[in-house]
């Protein structure tokens, strides 16, 4: 039986959600998980796309072929068994054979958390400790230029020359509460580093290093050069993934 599987997790202490030899992931984790659920029979997940080191994940959804014969709140009550403190499985879905957890995603929300005041050491693993005012209405402004279809390739840090780098972002967002501020993208894909360069070029503007209207232009150049810093890892959340 295939089953979708919706979880969190907090990804302070994994090199990133992908499996990679000899760091530990939220993916080898929850396949391990799966595996002793699964008779011991090695059981590969398909999540919606992977999450870089110590992102984290509100909602992060993947398929797994089950071959036990298993209900979904056995699944979820075994899964949550198995799994250390800081994956969660939030909910077990049965679905069709043809389903695809990354292939049939419609939309991805994303979110990224920055503390503007003073430095919190235990929010340090969550919430980007940039501590520093910024202009948020020369930022509001700037976000509009992604929204729409782009290539975004000026805003992906590894070499794309071949690879397709257009999705359309259908919502922005910057929103301060308090000392925090939330800065939100909701479109059909995202690249590696996307949304945390775009949120890089942002503080930028913010600090009033360049002007807002330059983000569009830095859009169209393509050229990564242009686009400044990564911002941290830390601050970014994946907040949910819409199904078609």
């Amino acid at each position: 039986m295939k089953y979708l599987i919706k979880f969190s997790y907090d990804g302070s202490n994994y090199a990133g959600f992908q499996t990679q030899k000899g760091f530990k992931t939220i993916q080898e984790t929850m396949e391990e998980a799966l595996t002793k659920i699964n008779n011991g029979e090695k059981t590969h997940l398909i999540a919606t796309g992977r999450t870089d080191k110590k992102v984290h994940a509100l909602a992060q959804y993947a398929h797994v072929v089950i071959k036990v014969n298993i209900t979904e709140k056995k699944l979820k009550r075994a899964l949550n068994s198995n799994l250390p403190e800081d994956i969660h499985v939030i909910e077990t879905k049965e679905v069709e054979e043809d389903f695809h957890a990354r292939y049939q995603v419609k939309e991805k929300i994303y979110e990224y958390k920055m503390n503007l005041g003073e430095y919190n050491p235990i929010e340090r693993n969550y919430i980007f400790q940039y501590n520093h005012e910024l202009d948020l209405e020369k930022m509001k402004k700037a976000i509009k230029c992604f929204e729409g279809e782009h290539d975004f390739r000026a805003f992906v840090t590894e070499n794309k020359e071949k690879e397709n780098c257009v999705r359309t972002i259908t919502y922005t967002n910057i929103e301060r509460n308090q000392d925090i501020l939330s800065i939100t993208f909701k479109g059909t894909g995202f690249l590696r580093y996307q949304v945390r360069n775009m949120v890089g070029i942002l503080i930028r503007v913010g600090e009033g290093k360049i002007a807002p209207e330059e983000v569009a232009k830095i859009l169209e150049s393509k050229d990564r050069t242009k686009s400044g810093k990564t911002a941290p890892a830390e601050g970014l959340y994946l907040v949910d993934v819409i199904y078609e």
